[in-house]
């Protein structure tokens, strides 16, 4: 073997793997979708200014998560919430209240968008898979906590 060719790989971080796709449906919304397309767009101009400096670790990291983003806009099914839906489904902001009184404020969205700390739930949380199909005074039982649905909408 070459020394050049060995040297060539130990250039390239080792240890790097491949970011997990999920096996779930990527439904996402419309925010979602946007996310996704600008996350493309800024991974395809990093890759264009680290190939351009020669930096193989930086080349690797942004090809590794530019493959993520493609395959996640490739299989992303646009998914919108029933303006007028009569049970929770993806797309909802709900409204829950614990048995201490205190209300939580949730939207469930796509896997990628989901940010809890910030009040978005992923659509295969066990929260999310908790409430769908059910309306307002139902009640869900979460981690040993029950809810009451006090509301819900769908998001714009």
């Amino acid at each position: 073997m070459s020394r050049a060719f060995t040297k060539e790989q130990d250039d390239v971080p080792s240890g790097l793997v491949e970011r997990p796709v999920s096996s779930h449906r990527n439904l996402v919304s419309q925010n979602g979708l946007r996310q996704i397309e600008a996350e493309l767009s800024r991974l395809q101009t990093e890759l264009g200014q680290v190939t351009a400096s020669g930096d193989k670790a930086a080349i690797a990291h942004v090809s590794r998560d530019l493959r993520y983003w493609t395959a996640r806009r490739e299989n992303a099914e646009l998914t919108l919430a029933y303006k007028n839906g009569e049970v929770i489904r993806f797309g909802m902001h709900v409204i829950v209240e614990n048995e201490d009184g205190r209300r939580q404020n949730w939207t469930i969205v796509g896997e990628d968008e989901a940010d809890p700390a910030k009040g978005t739930i992923s659509h295969i949380s066990p929260l999310a898979v908790a409430l769908f199909g059910k309306s307002k005074g139902d009640l869900v039982t979460v981690n040993g906590r029950e809810l009451e649905i006090i509301s819900f909408k769908a998001i714009d």
